[in-house]
């Protein structure tokens, strides 16, 4: 199923109130403080959606494995799940940072000393499902790819995204900027 950004609202409205994995925040206030802490950083519309979308197929698969999959020992593949549903919408660049988010998560912990430690619980869990830390040659393969640079800065973006009561523009505000870098205008 190829998703609108109707859909896409829609996912947000019908489960985007499930707690975010263990953390203080719901899956939609995650969603946006990644979105805000993009925005913040002067990243550009594109980079701006893909934190946005970077944990949407949790919500397509909202109810397979309960609110916290990784509880169940369950990796999601969130992160390509969603990917064959955003494809019609945008191109390779937020496709990209979507995908390698948890990547660069592995990526960090194996080449910046400390951030295995600032994970949360959940996250070092999911860490174990998505395959550990990297070795070194694993990471350099990684940070040489095409928009690796990018993941990496998302990755920061979304740990940050953790707040619990920040204040953010809503999710219409950010569906306007994914518009703006869809391929064709939908509604």
């Amino acid at each position: 199923m190829q998703l609108t950004l109707a859909d896409i609202a829609r996912l947000f409205a019908a489960h985007g109130g499930t707690m975010y994995s263990g953390e203080p925040v719901t899956q939609t206030e995650h969603a946006l403080q990644t979105a805000w802490l993009a925005e913040q950083a002067g990243a550009d519309d594109e980079l701006v959606t893909a934190a946005l979308l970077h944990d949407l197929g949790h919500l397509l698969r909202a109810g397979e494995h309960g609110d916290t999959p990784t509880q169940q020992g369950v990796d999601d593949h969130h992160q390509t799940a969603v990917l064959p549903h955003l494809k019609t919408l945008f191109g390779a660049r937020v496709l990209r940072a979507i995908a390698g988010h948890v990547n660069a998560k592995r990526y960090l912990c194996a080449t910046d000393d400390g951030y295995r430690e600032r994970l949360s619980a959940d996250s070092l869990r999911s860490l174990a499902l998505q395959g550990g830390v990297f070795s070194t040659q694993q990471a350099r393969a990684f940070i040489a790819a095409p928009g690796a640079a990018e993941s990496v800065q998302l990755r920061h973006w979304d740990d940050a995204a953790k707040v619990e009561g920040l204040a953010t523009p809503d999710l219409a505000h950010y569906l306007a900027r994914a518009r703006r870098c869809m391929w064709a205008a939908q509604p």
